[in-house]
């Protein structure tokens, strides 16, 4: 294979018409009077009948002068030779961020047209080609442009922004020095690091989107209000309907935006639906034009007050701030008990508990000394300066309680977990080792978030269905039988109708991390016959909504010079073809130095005057 390193050296070959034009234009003919008519005559039949071009001579200047200009061409080019078993290696970075759903297959037409020029003059090619997140496998390796196609094909951008420099290094190892990194985005990088070029199809594009939702009880009826945004500069109307399980639909209602507002919609919920889905008129980019939802129902825990007297309000105002809580009657059959403690009548608790000191005296001093929290997840972050607690009776402390409050030496609130035996689960107490009442806790901020946090851990860790509204690719973790003989979990995507679309099982424990689809749609996750989850997965990534910053780049022939000489020897014969331009060139001046000089003008005879 040949290549031309310098292709402008091929004007050189306008010097062949310089060189004919040249030879076209003769001297001009030594005019000789003759007084021989006869001669003149058969000048003119042989100017009749002869050729056009019968003024350019076939000479040896002629073609010295050529050959010249050919050879001076060849040099000027820079002729180089294909090596053998030369690869040119490159790895392919692609871009895993959502908005790449717009130029996909734009991006694979680019790819797959880059590729000889890629491959330059190298004997053979080599690609890898891996997303931008790190830690995921490689979506091809090899030199087919059809497996190629065939994986870009099966490529699904679906990520929020993340940073490619983690990518482009490992692209960059791949490939060595030599190598070719390319980063395909479309959103352009100024200076992409570890030498990576940048092919970008990408341009702005006005979307319109959802970008959340929430759902309200509003007079005994639950409300839907979604969140709209026009993310481009220009004022656009757009229509929304719900879909219904069945197939049924409701009138498409219009609404417009202003550039850049973001509007409400608002209607009720259809009764007796599990499942709903909003939409918008499209665009193109669909992702967020969809929004499945689902009734979200948390986990109800259930409450029992074991406090009585003074605390009986206290216990009440706690049920009523903590949401899906009820009521029960026994202890056995409680979520969590709030329980007084009292040493002159020693309950200990079974189950979740939260336990407050019940001092009938009226305390003693208020304590001194400064107050030092913990780091534990249900205190970090709270402030307690402001505390204020009495000497009061204190708990009985196990040496294997977490203390997560001191005041001074004292232990303020401490943690009791004990472990799960044959006849009993694990439980978690949270202990008050004042009583509140000869303490300012209740008015305290830090004391109601502590509460909630403890309570919220109880619901996370309790094995019931629970009904979600979840964002595309996020992780949630589900309580589930963790037992030896616990059936799998089904984690199931679902149509709008319940018809499962795709299963996948995971193994039983007590605490499962599930992840959500990363398309919207609905899920489902079941352990045996017992349901756990069911959810509506929604797109919100409002950065992967704009497109403001997408624009066109291509920086692919970048180093292309390196590539050829990495990749090419030289032509061994310049110096042959120098001296030949050179053996030429003295040929031409030669036979022209002899033509010139045997051109010898004769004299001019002057005519006979004719006599009278």
């Amino acid at each position: 294979m040949l290549t031309l390193t310098n292709p402008a050296g091929l004007w050189a070959l306008l010097g062949i018409p310089a060189v004919l034009a040249i030879h076209f234009l003769q001297r001009q003919a030594v005019i000789l009077p003759v007084s021989t008519l006869f001669l003149l005559e058969k000048t003119q039949r042989e100017s009749a009948s002869g050729r056009r071009f019968d003024r350019l001579m076939n000479s040896v200047p002629l073609w010295m002068q050529l050959l010249g200009v050919l050879l001076l061409t060849w040099l000027l080019a820079e002729p180089r030779y294909q090596k053998a078993r030369s690869t040119q290696r490159v790895a392919i970075v692609l871009d895993s961020s959502a908005s790449m759903t717009v130029v996909k297959d734009e991006l694979k037409a680019k790819i797959l047209d880059a590729l000889p020029g890629l491959q330059g003059p190298a004997t053979a090619l080599e690609l890898t080609v891996f997303e931008s997140i790190p830690g995921k496998a490689r979506l091809y390796a090899g030199s087919s442009p059809e497996e190629l196609a065939a994986a870009l094909d099966a490529w699904q951008p679906r990520a929020g922004l993340t940073d490619p420099a983690p990518a482009l290094r490992l692209a960059r190892s791949l490939v060595a020095r030599e190598g070719i990194v390319v980063y395909a985005t479309d959103t352009p990088i100024e200076a992409p690091p570890f030498d990576a070029r940048i092919l970008s199809p990408g341009e702005p594009l006005d979307n319109v989107g959802f970008t959340g939702v929430t759902l309200v009880e509003k007079e005994g009826a639950t409300l839907w209000q979604a969140l709209v945004r026009n993310y481009s500069g220009n004022r656009t109307s757009r229509t929304w309907q719900l879909e219904l399980p069945g197939g049924g639909r409701t009138e498409p209602k219009s609404f417009d935006l202003e550039p850049g507002a973001i509007v409400t919609l608002q209607a009720a919920f259809p009764e007796k639906a599990e499942r709903v889905r909003l939409v918008l008129s499209p665009d193109k980019f669909t992702l967020d034009d969809s929004l499945p939802m689902v009734a979200p129902m948390p986990k109800k825990l259930a409450l029992f007050s074991a406090t009585g007297g003074a605390y009986e309000e206290l216990s009440k105002k706690l049920q009523r701030s903590l949401e899906a809580t009820e009521p029960v009657n026994d202890a056995a059959t409680a979520d969590l008990t709030i329980l007084s403690y009292d040493p002159l009548d020693p309950v200990v608790p079974g189950g979740h508990a939260i336990v407050f000191v019940n001092d009938e005296t009226k305390g003693g001093a208020y304590l001194k000394g400064g107050i030092v929290a913990e780091k534990h997840p249900l205190i970090d972050g709270l402030n307690w300066q402001s505390l204020l607690v009495r000497e009061t009776i204190q708990l009985q402390r196990r040496p294997s309680d977490t203390v997560l409050l001191y005041q001074g030496t004292r232990p303020l609130i401490f943690l009791r977990e004990n472990e799960a035996t044959p006849e009993k689960p694990a439980t978690r107490q949270l202990c008050f080792n004042f009583d509140l009442r000869l303490s300012n806790a209740a008015t305290q901020p830090a004391f109601i978030v502590m509460l909630h946090r403890f309570a919220e851990e109880l619901r996370a860790a309790k094995v019931a269905p629970a009904s979600e509204l979840l964002e595309t690719g996020q992780s949630l973790v589900l309580a589930a039988n963790g037992a030896a003989d616990a059936p799998p979990l089904r984690v199931e995507n679902i149509d709008l109708d319940g018809k499962v679309l795709d299963t996948k099982t995971l193994p039983a424990a007590a605490r499962v991390r599930v992840d959500a689809p990363a398309d919207a749609g609905f899920l489902r996750v079941r352990q045996g016959e017992t349901p756990l989850l069911s959810a509506s997965v929604h797109f919100a990534d409002t950065r992967e909504a704009d497109f403001a910053a997408c624009a066109p780049a291509d920086t692919l022939d970048e180093g292309s010079a390196a590539a050829v000489e990495r990749h090419t020897e030289e032509d061994h014969w310049w110096r042959a073809w120098v001296l030949l331009l050179l053996l030429a060139l003295l040929i031409s001046w030669h036979f022209t130095r002899e033509r010139e000089a045997s051109k010898v003008q004769s004299p001019v005879i002057p005519p006979k005057q004719a006599t009278p």
